[in-house]
């Protein structure tokens, strides 16, 4: 009867993030046309602070040297919180439209796709997602991405939530070492992703609590989680070596010590 209310509790939250991702698809697309504004109206303030910087130069005569100089130290400054408006907006849209790849993406798709910059953003949206629900969580990520990848031919909303479930695990091993006030404990996840011979390899890897012979043995069975219920559903990692290994024929592989960290490591044969 306990693991009967277990799974149906499992499966009350299964549905409820089911909701969930619907509405924040919902909420993603009608957040697209501000953001645009946004942005398209920071370009435009852009051009016309340069056009009011060649206006100045061509009065500088005109002008007291104060003056001048305040009028272009001023310039100088909202040309560079226009640039950051743009970067940061633009850094939003990218967001939002991978959100809405995960929820509307065609199943098995394989698309050209930026692997570098999909690792980046949904290892960051796990961390400010742990952030956001867990009061005093903070982790330093190091990260290491090969330069001059070309474009790989992956799934890129499967391949996103692969990367997501395996950092959503490396972020609660590490808040979970250090509830445990572990004397000099300083919480790091190492995210890299690199080209090996034929196969591109996306590492994870964190120095939390680690796994006991268990919890190593059953990772991968549905319905197994080591979260309170409510906060996990036990489904992610057999996702994960779903889209992994089924969907992108590759390999996920880990490596344990309990109290010392796991490093994951993603495996996947370039498509050419």
């Amino acid at each position: 009867m306990e693991e009967i209310e277990q799974l149906r509790q499992q499966l009350q939250q299964q549905e409820k993030l089911a909701s969930l991702g619907t509405l924040s698809a919902g909420i993603a697309h009608e957040i697209q046309n501000p953001l645009s504004f946004v942005i398209n109206f920071s370009k435009l303030s852009d051009k016309l602070l340069r056009d009011l910087a060649d206006i100045v130069e061509d009065n500088v005569d005109k002008l007291p040297e104060d003056d001048r100089l305040d009028a272009m130290e001023i310039m100088d400054d909202l040309r560079e919180n226009m640039a950051k408006i743009t970067e940061h907006g633009e850094r939003a849209v990218s967001i939002i439209r991978g959100i809405l790849l995960v929820s509307r993406g065609k199943d098995n798709e394989f698309l050209p796709t930026d692997v570098c910059k999909i690792v980046k953003e949904y290892v960051w949206l796990s961390y400010h997602a742990m952030r956001a629900n867990n009061k005093g969580f903070n982790v330093a990520i190091h990260e290491h991405y090969e330069e001059g990848l070309p474009l790989m031919m992956v799934i890129p909303q499967d391949l996103s939530r692969a990367v997501l479930n395996v950092m959503n695990n490396a972020c609660h091993a590490v808040w979970k070492k250090q509830l445990s006030a572990v004397e000099n404990y300083h919480p790091e996840v190492s995210v890299c992703v690199k080209v090996e011979g034929a196969n591109l390899v996306i590492g994870i890897a964190d120095n939390g609590i680690g796994m006991n012979e268990e919890v190593k043995r059953r990772l991968f069975e549905d319905f197994f989680t080591t979260k309170p219920i409510g906060q996990g559903t036990g489904l992610g990692m057999g996702i994960t070596r779903d889209i992994v290994e089924n969907k992108h024929g590759g390999t996920i592989t880990f490596e344990s010590e309990e109290g010392e960290g796991t490093v994951f490591t993603i495996t996947i044969p370039v498509r050419k």
